[in-house]
């Protein structure tokens, strides 16, 4: 049984104050609970409808009904199990190799498919800037379907931190240098824009080489691609190239 306070706690996890104030957040469905548990994260406390994860010990998991996982959960139909864990520490940012950087992403699905993306390619840190979405908002921890696990995440003043890198900085335009016939480094920052407006003008006087991927249908109106898909058209191209 899930008790009120319980409730109370969980429900206002859903908001990003609440969870900072708590220093906790909260994933639902097996899989995902399964990644986190096998990874560095902190259990707080498990709360299935099934006689399941017998490895978690019984002070941390609590067998509740269908009707009391539906007060807790942020799905519309919610899955099996629900989990809430401590939020790490911050690692250091490991300036080397491959880094992605998005600057104001705000839909938390293309933020977990883009935490994908980096753990398919082995981007092994990823850079957001202040404004972008949450990395722990239930939509994202859901959408990432684990690979929040292997993925080194900062939030910080992106121009800042552009300013003091010495690696070269590639960002994303309509009118930059084709990808296709690029020469791509194996070491340098990738930027990826707001999914309305692109990268900012204040971000994009730190790029030292602008990159495009080229339309190729016949009428070329399509305005633009998601920013998902463009990070995974822009990292396979980085990776065939090193």
């Amino acid at each position: 049984m899930v008790s009120k306070n319980q409730i109370k706690l969980i429900s206002g996890l859903h908001q990003k104050k609440q969870r900072f104030a708590n220093q906790l957040f909260f994933a639902e469905g097996v899989k995902v609970i399964q990644e986190l548990l096998q990874s560095n994260f902190e259990l707080e406390h498990l709360y299935t409808t099934q006689n399941d994860f017998e490895t978690v010990h019984s002070s941390k998991r609590t067998l509740i009904n269908e009707q009391e996982l539906k007060k807790i959960s942020a799905l519309s139909t919610p899955n099996t199990c629900l989990a809430v864990f401590k939020m790490p520490s911050e690692n250091k940012i490991n300036d080397t190799g491959l880094i992605l950087a998005l600057d104001d992403i705000r839909d938390p699905g293309n933020l977990g498919t883009i935490l994908r993306l980096c753990d398919w390619f082995g981007i092994k840190q990823l850079i957001c800037s202040k404004e972008t979405v949450d990395i722990y908002n239930p939509k994202v921890v859901q959408a990432t379907m684990g690979s929040i696990t292997r993925v080194n995440v900062n939030y910080v003043d992106l121009d800042t931190f552009l300013s003091q890198t010495k690696l070269p900085v590639f960002g994303t335009f309509m009118n930059g240098e084709n990808i296709y016939q690029s020469n791509l480094p194996q070491d340098g920052i990738i930027i990826m824009g707001n999914e309305a407006n692109g990268i900012s003008e204040e971000i994009e006087k730190r790029v030292t080489s602008r990159l495009t991927i080229p339309r190729f249908g016949e009428l070329q109106k399509t305005e633009s691609l998601n920013v998902a898909t463009a990070t995974a058209i822009i990292l396979s191209e980085f990776k065939r190239n090193s």
